[in-house]
């Protein structure tokens, strides 16, 4: 004997009364049951047996369900949430620091390479010491060129005049605004026909550890 099907459009037409009564051995379809869920109808078998699986009673939990819960309840606890976890350990952080091109005052470079009629200074205005993994200075240079190689990777943003790079640098020339990259290990010169004053940006902070 062929099995009597429950559909969706029965379950509407017993929306008013609220239950919606089917032989013991009747199937009831998925959609059936999501639609019962909805209007709030509930499916009895005959002979008072429990509501249909998935009409008014909850749907039961999957494999599926549980591993979710349990990766929310992980990911809660690391995150700190709210949820009763542990909230996140908290990592110090550093200040913001501003450095003035007003108060900077810069030095005559340290290091051998600028002829004696060049005069070249820099100042180093963020360093390790501030916890930054990079260091950030001025440097201004007068008439002339200088060799110089490079065993940190360095960035320099023009701020006055004309910066002249040769050697593997190509005889690039920057303007106020520009923008160079130099990679570590590269032999330059650094240079100008008249005046330039330019940002220095090097990694690692520490650049003055990596000459030789």
């Amino acid at each position: 004997m062929a099995k009597i099907v429950v559909t969706a459009a029965e379950v509407q037409q017993a929306a008013s009364s609220g239950v919606l009564q089917v032989p013991a051995g009747a199937i009831v379809t998925p959609l059936a049951k999501d639609v019962a869920a909805e209007l709030g109808v509930t499916i009895t078998r005959s002979g008072g047996s429990a509501p249909a699986a998935g009409a008014a009673a909850a749907p039961a939990r999957s494999g599926t369900d549980d591993l979710t819960d349990r990766v929310r309840a992980i990911v809660t606890s690391l995150l700190g949430s709210g949820g009763g976890g542990p909230a996140a350990p908290t990592v110090a952080r550093k200040p913001v620091k501003l450095s003035s091109i007003r108060d900077a005052r810069l030095e005559r470079f340290p290091y051998p390479g600028p002829p004696a009629d060049m005069e070249v200074k820099t100042v180093d205005v963020v360093t390790a010491d501030d916890g930054a993994p990079v260091a950030t200075g001025y440097m201004s240079i007068t008439k002339g060129s200088f060799p110089w190689t490079l065993t940190y990777d360095e960035v320099q943003i023009v701020l006055e005049g004309e910066l002249h790079l040769g050697g593997d640098a190509g005889g690039k020339v920057g303007y106020p605004g520009d923008v160079f990259y130099v990679p570590k290990v590269s032999s330059i010169t650094f240079g100008t026909p008249s005046w330039a004053k330019f940002v220095y940006v090097t990694f690692p902070a520490n650049w003055e550890d990596q000459i030789g």
